[in-house]
């Protein structure tokens, strides 16, 4: 379930994010608690009270007093702007780069994106 490469509580926010990228937790749909989390998960409640901290924090999730935690109206949205950034930075810059330093034109590329598309 969960990997010793980065901390717990930014898997379970990672995986929260995620839920909610691919439409599996809409806006204003309530998540589980983090106690409940915690005993499904079979990890510590302050671990999954961090990590929902972090999402709260982030605008990802909102809490509503004595009734839970919920997913923010336009986190979807919010989260894949992020993405979207982070995906030109990490993958487009570095592929073009790596394109100009061995000599593939540019076009080639493109027109390999089109055919993938298509």
């Amino acid at each position: 379930m969960f990997d010793d490469r980065t901390p717990i509580y930014r898997q379970i926010a990672d995986r929260i994010k995620a839920d909610v990228l691919s439409e599996a937790l809409k806006g204003d749909e309530q998540v589980m608690s983090t106690n409940q989390y915690a005993a499904f998960y079979r990890i510590n409640p302050a671990t999954a009270a961090k990590a929902f901290q972090q999402l709260v924090d982030e605008g990802v999730l909102y809490k509503r007093r004595g009734v839970g935690m919920f997913v923010s109206p336009d986190a979807r949205e919010a989260l894949r702007s992020e993405r979207r950034k982070s995906f030109f930075a990490e993958v487009v810059d570095p592929m073009v780069a790596e394109a100009k330093t061995i000599g593939v034109p540019l076009s080639q590329v493109i027109e390999r994106i089109r055919e993938l598309e298509g």
